[in-house]
């Protein structure tokens, strides 16, 4: 018991210990809050990455329907658009 106190009595032990349990645990930024915010930075990341790529994919359709003949094949092939005197048949495989 009396080296219990001892240690007890050790204030640099003791100060230690309490500034390391109010960091850790009590604190406005404690451990649990930064693995929250670290979680939530890379999900972020990962949406920027993705946003990024899309981003990148539709520049490139912009790119290539500023021509008349891309842009009627992507308008037949991708909105089903159709002139006035033709019929459009979709046939789709399960």
């Amino acid at each position: 018991m009396k080296k219990y106190i001892s240690h007890i009595k050790n204030k640099y032990l003791v100060t230690t210990i309490l500034f390391l349990v109010y960091t850790l645990f009590l604190d406005d930024t404690d451990i649990f809050t930064i693995i929250n915010h670290n979680g939530k930075l890379r999900k972020l990341e990962q949406a920027k990455e993705e946003t990024a790529i899309k981003l990148d994919s539709t520049t490139l359709l912009l790119k290539k329907l500023k021509y008349e003949d891309a842009l009627e094949s992507y308008a037949r092939e991708k909105k089903l658009f159709k002139l006035d005197n033709e019929d459009i048949f979709v046939i789709s495989y399960e």
